[in-house]
């Protein structure tokens, strides 16, 4: 029964007693022979009405305790269903309305969280601020940009003080559209962004283009050194070959310019070649072909090919091999190349005293290497020699006969099989330069 029917029928009852009592009035009852019937109803309708309230009070109070929780965030709260009238249609609307929140919560909660990892995964570095000028998003690519470390939300003033940072700010608060500017924060150069928002408030988009700016310039410079490098040999060989077409030219003349045009086109040769390792190991299509190889055995390969070149610069060619390290799997065609451009270059940069091909074992794998006791190099040269075309001594270099070359594809073909390269020097005391063949199974 609704809650509105039980009281008209409350109303109806305590009328018909007021009608009873006022109709036997007049039929000579006097009011106190009816005091006690009245009372009886009056009581009763009082235990009614207690009954009535305290039911639909207790129903109330449910419902608000359920509101109260569902507006501190409690979505689990829901009214009992069990209660009468408008009240039992009042409690069915919250459970439904709960129920509705509860879901489109969860829902907008998803799609927060699907959001912010894609703002996170990003490499591109996102910051969004609201009108006042708080960060109120930024994911770990802006922080590492930034150097930012607080807590959000924060204000902008914890930012590097960035003149383009600065009045791109200034510019999209005042609902501009910023073009891509290019900034230095830190060590890093930026390209940013930044955009007003609908509601209010600027996202601020940050692209780390350091490493771009890098391989821009290594380009460069690789353009710049092969041209370099094969200039000489170029003008060489034009040049003696200008001479050769002179009728006056004496034999032994011709003999000898023949010879160095000869040797040019050689050096010419091996750029081009070392040129073509190097672009065919950077691209990933060179794959190591797994095998046993027997340490000894590469290493008096390589010692008797070097043997009379060290012999003729007086220089005594060693070999030191560790027994633990006397089988290791690698590409046997990317060993010898290593150990040949490492015994090379020790002997060419080693004017007196002794080359050594050595080994040794590692708990994880095997060192292979060559020693010297050539000029050495200095310590700001060291982290750089694996470079293409770096020089410690750019002159000595070319007039020795290398190309610049022989380091960056020893690193390359040892990065290859998943190892790495060392190189420890001192100056006047000689060089060290090994290679590290993880151990792997057949």
């Amino acid at each position: 029964m609704r809650l509105g029917a039980r009281l008209q029928l409350l109303s109806l009852a305590i009328v018909a007693i007021v009608i009873i009592a006022v109709l036997g009035a007049h039929d000579g009852v006097t009011w106190r022979s009816l005091l006690f019937p009245g009372m009886i109803a009056a009581l009763i309708a009082l235990a009614l009405s207690t009954i009535l309230a305290r039911n639909v009070s207790g129903d109330i109070r449910n419902l608000r305790d359920v509101t109260r929780s569902l507006a501190q965030g409690d979505l689990s709260a829901r009214p009992p269903l069990t209660a009468p009238g408008e009240i039992g249609e009042l409690a069915t609307a919250v459970h439904r309305l709960s129920e509705h929140l509860g879901s489109r919560i969860s829902a907008l909660k998803a799609e927060d969280a699907l959001l912010a990892a894609l703002i996170e995964s990003l490499d591109e570095g996102v910051v969004a601020l609201d009108a006042r000028r708080q960060v109120v998003r930024i994911n770990a690519a802006a922080r590492a940009i930034l150097g930012v470390t607080r807590l959000l939300p924060f204000p902008t003033d914890v930012f590097p003080r960035i003149p383009q940072l600065q009045r791109a700010l200034d510019d999209a608060l005042k609902g501009n559209v910023t073009e891509p500017v290019e900034a230095m924060i830190g060590q890093s150069t930026v390209s940013l962004t930044a955009r007003p928002l609908a509601m209010g408030g600027v996202v601020i988009a940050l692209f780390d283009l350091t490493r771009i700016r890098r391989l821009e310039a290594v380009r460069r410079d690789f353009v710049a050194n092969v041209s370099h490098e094969l200039r000489t040999p170029l003008t060489v060989i034009s040049g003696f070959s200008e001479t050769l077409a002179d009728d006056d030219l004496s034999p032994e003349m011709r003999k000898q310019f023949a010879s160095t045009i000869h040797a040019h086109t050689g050096r010419m040769q091996r750029i081009v070649d070392d040129l073509l390792d190097l672009s065919r190991l950077e691209s990933g299509r060179w794959e190591a072909a797994l095998s046993d190889l027997d340490t000894a055995e590469i290493a008096e390969e390589i010692a008797a090919t070097f043997r009379d070149a060290a012999s003729v610069k007086g220089l005594t060619l060693e070999l030191r091999l560790d027994s633990a390290a006397s089988r290791f799997r690698a590409d046997r065609t990317a060993v010898r190349q290593v150990l040949s451009n490492l015994t090379d270059n020790a002997v060419r940069h080693t004017d007196r005293g002794s080359v050594t091909i050595f080994s040794r074992s590692a708990p994880d794998g095997v060192w292979i290497g060559v020693t010297d006791t050539g000029p050495g190099i200095s310590p700001e040269h060291l982290p750089r020699i694996f470079e293409r075309f770096y020089r410690v001594d750019a002159a000595r270099g070319r007039h020795t006969g290398g190309t610049g070359l022989g380091l960056a594809i020893v690193k390359h073909l040892v990065d290859a099989h998943g190892g790495r390269v060392s190189a420890t020097s001192e100056p006047g005391k000689g060089t060290t330069i090994a290679a590290f063949f993880p151990r792997r199974q057949e």
